[in-house]
């Protein structure tokens, strides 16, 4: 449940961050190759890609045999992309490059000439396959972020090509267990300050010399961050999960239906082709499910036929409003921004 969440609103918050945002129920559906509850649209397109291409680097934490190349990050992008032709996915862009700050309204940085763009990729490959293994993991892979970004090779795509290459080599480095290694999700939730970090790195134009240790303190700080959020999040769903097995078996009903109630618990919309592939069961037997949880007060049903979904009955939000802890870890970087 915790990974799966966790991979949703990673790829949610990389999204977002470019101005493609979706619900978090259907960042769920993507992330379970469901169709979207909400209409389908470009936001929808691209999430679906950044699925595909995160879902690869999983795949690629423990590869034997691994190497980075130009056609692994050019793969990654059309994964991404390819939902718009026009903006030559996998295909490094034909003309100068700026970054745009939209809440100052002015242009923030600047690409290096496309001329260059080849040379700086492949020597950006070399660094990585060469990396001093000295070096901690999340430092390389703040470095990859930040070399990527600041290169900007692409015409579109270049922030979440950057995220997705430092959560690559996070996964290669062995930081943390893949899907727990990102920090996407707090790039979303501080996205001015992420910007601002870059910027300040930047200098408003291409220039590899500038002090680049800004940025990697920024980074440090998500990770440690991210990683309280998640020690959170991991206590407080052991917690949910213990009272609703009790709850369960209060009532007599089937274990299977704490993968719907844990669902509906914290705020999403729970759907039978969602539920049936945790729970292992057929759609008549989901069906049934629901019906009985309907009943007994624990969900609420909203919409008709294909539709249809469930959310929490007030019942089991009060259920779920016992199991959250307060923020115990204290920060030592200060208030959050």
């Amino acid at each position: 449940m915790l990974r799966r969440a966790t991979f949703a609103r990673a790829i949610r918050a990389s999204n977002t961050i470019e101005g493609y945002e979706v619900s978090p129920d259907d960042a769920i559906a993507a992330v379970e190759r469901e169709e979207p509850l909400e209409a389908k649209t470009e936001a929808w397109a691209a999430v679906n890609g950044y699925r595909s291409a995160m879902t690869y680097v999983l795949q690629l934490a423990d590869a034997p045999r691994f190497s980075y190349s130009i056609d692994l990050l050019n793969s990654l992008h059309f994964m991404m992309q390819e939902y718009d032709l026009r903006k030559r996915p996998g295909r490094w862009r034909l003309e100068a490059i700026r970054v745009r700050d939209e809440e100052q309204r002015e242009d923030v940085y600047e690409g290096p000439s496309v001329d260059v763009v080849p040379e700086l990729m492949n020597e950006m490959i070399e660094s990585l396959n060469d990396a001093d293994r000295s070096v901690p993991g999340m430092v390389q892979a703040a470095m990859g972020h930040l070399n990527l970004v600041m290169i900007h090779p692409y015409s579109d795509g270049n922030g979440r090509m950057a995220r997705c290459l430092q959560t690559l080599i996070l996964a290669r480095t062995g930081t943390l267990a893949p899907v727990f290694s990102s920090i996407e999700e707090y790039l979303g939730r501080n996205t001015q300050e992420y910007y601002h970090a870059l910027s300040a790195v930047g200098g408003g134009s291409w220039q590899p010399e500038r002090d680049v240790r800004p940025w990697i303190r920024f980074c440090l700080i998500a990770h440690f961050r991210q990683a309280t959020t998640l020690a959170r999040r991991f206590k407080e769903t052991q917690l949910l999960w213990d009272l609703l097995e009790e709850d369960i078996k209060r009532r007599r009903l089937p274990d299977r239906v704490i993968f719907a109630l844990a669902d509906a618990a914290v705020g999403y919309r729970v759907r039978n082709a969602t539920y049936r592939p945790s729970a292992e069961i057929n759609n008549q037997i989901a069906s049934r499910d629901f019906k009985l949880l309907v009943e007994v007060g624990l969900l609420v049903p909203v919409g008709e036929k294909r539709g249809r979904c469930y959310t929490a009955s007030p019942a089991l939000v009060e259920m779920r409003s016992r199991t959250r802890l307060a923020k115990e870890t204290e920060d030592p970087f200060g208030p959050k921004p």
